[in-house]
């Protein structure tokens, strides 16, 4: 915890949860955000998509200095073999919905670290149950949230994650964002300068 409390996490990302996630487990956060277009082969299964996605940003950061560690990662949503982004608008928020209402789905957070002395890359897999939900919750919620800055169009931490999971098998902070445990202890693991 020392070790790393003497570096600096540099987020590629402008995400406010990630940040504040990241800040939680004590690390000291430097916002930098870095903007890529998000193609990747469509014959890649989901982890590998999460995994070229994050590698993809980590390729566009620059070098870093001495007692930085970038991270660049990427969330996507699988359901019934289907691989689920960010959505453009409420009608393909509407969609995506839709498509997790009543069935499982996973949520595939891959993560890249690199300082000047090391690099690793690894993902989590967390699976999701929604119930059943009305037409009437599904536009209630993009219209309130606006989930268009999310993976398969919705936020655990919000109203539908509320009233909508009726299960989840994994890393509740990975849904989110970030599997923080596996953040935690690959940061601690980095080769930094005493």
């Amino acid at each position: 915890m020392e070790k790393l409390s003497k570096s600096t996490v540099v987020l590629a990302s402008k995400s406010p949860r990630r940040r504040e996630l990241l800040q939680s487990i004590g690390v000291n956060v430097d916002v930098r955000p870095i903007e890529v277009e998000e193609n990747y082969p469509q014959h890649l299964s989901a982890p590998e998509t999460a995994l070229f996605l994050a590698a993809l940003k980590a390729s566009a950061c620059p070098a870093p200095a001495p007692g930085e560690i970038w991270l660049t990662s990427d969330t996507v949503v699988s359901v019934s073999g289907q691989i689920l982004g960010k959505p453009a608008d409420k009608k393909e928020a509407l969609k995506m919905l839709r498509l997790l209402s009543g069935k499982k789905h996973e949520v595939i957070t891959a993560v890249c670290l690199r300082s000047d002395r090391m690099q690793r890359s690894f993902y989590e897999t967390t699976r999701v149950t929604f119930k059943r939900l009305t037409t009437a919750e599904l536009h209630y919620y993009i219209d309130t949230y606006k989930p268009y800055d999310k993976a398969g169009a919705y936020g655990i931490q919000e109203w539908i994650g509320m009233i909508g999971i009726e299960k989840i098998k994994g890393c509740y902070y990975n849904v989110m964002g970030l599997p923080l445990n596996k953040v935690y202890t690959t940061l601690s693991e980095f080769h930094l300068p005493e």
